[in-house]
């Protein structure tokens, strides 16, 4: 009997993740099956269908929008990431009866920006734009990775000063933290990797980041997939910035996390990042 996965979230009709993990276990020949499970609007959808999931013998789980919150609240352990981001995107059930919580978001990003992309991160200034979920699941990993100095910039100042101030003794020593409106960002030095943590992209819409933000060879990144050059993408072009990606290896690399968690090896991304990719034009 193959050992069950599945991802939840609502809507989930269009998540990849049941595509992205068959064929993580094929190539890793693994026998499981991983499927969609739409939570539901109702309160009480999430931790119905969990149950139901796990009644029926599932191992684990990804979670997606809206049920980030209440998979953390739903643990009985939680690592560091999850519990600093405020939030799980990956769940392991145990025979004990206990449930795992892990945020893999900020790992897949720091992977696919590092290890894909080749753009090392020790001693690099970093901006994240956006002070929600994305963001403080970003910090920890970004920071680890060896950013020097990492801004967080938000519509709204305060939000953006309060999470810096929050996280900031989380932080290794050696990386400055800080926060700012959007409005603060000119008066600021350049930054060498621009990451777009709003759903601005989602709506046509960008983050308004002065063409100063950004340094030379700097790499502008949206956490949005699959839309080809967003708004952020070419605004970010026509400021200078020469490399330019959006969020299809951070998906396919969080996904590889959880199955190395789950399963005891880290399945190889190249062939699926290569299906998955959309050209940005």
């Amino acid at each position: 009997m193959p050992d069950r996965y599945a991802v939840i979230g609502h809507p989930i009709a269009h998540s990849q993740s049941p595509l992205i993990h068959s064929l993580f276990a094929q190539a890793a020949g693994q026998d499981m099956t991983y499927e969609a499970i739409d939570g539901g609007a109702d309160p009480d959808g999430f931790e119905r269908a969990v149950a139901a999931f796990r009644a029926a013998g599932g191992r684990g789980m990804n979670v997606t929008l809206p049920f980030k919150l209440a998979a953390l609240a739903a643990s009985t352990q939680a690592s560091a990431d999850a519990r600093l981001a405020g939030a799980a995107n990956a769940l392991r059930f145990l025979a004990d009866g206990r449930i795992e919580a892990q945020n893999f978001d900020g790992v897949g990003l720091v992977r696919d920006i590092t290890h894909n992309l080749g753009v090392p991160l020790t001693g690099r200034r970093v901006l994240l734009l956006g002070a929600g979920g994305a963001t403080r699941g970003a910090l920890l990993p970004l920071a680890r990775a060896g950013a020097a100095h990492i801004a967080i910039a938000n519509r709204t100042a305060a939000k953006a000063q309060a999470l810096a101030q929050e996280l900031a003794p989380h932080l290794p020593m050696g990386c400055a933290l800080h926060g700012s409106g959007l409005d603060a960002l000119h008066e600021q030095p350049e930054f060498d990797v621009v990451i777009n943590a709003t759903s601005a992209s989602l709506s046509g819409q960008a983050p308004a980041v002065p063409p100063s933000a950004y340094a030379a060879q700097a790499l502008a990144y949206d956490m949005v997939y699959g839309k080809g050059l967003t708004p952020f993408l070419r605004a970010a072009q026509a400021a200078g910035a020469t490399r330019v990606a959006d969020g299809v290896g951070m998906l396919v690399e969080q996904a590889a996390e959880a199955f190395a968690w789950w399963r005891g090896v880290r399945p190889d991304t190249g062939a699926v990042l290569a299906r998955l990719t959309v050209p940005l034009v």
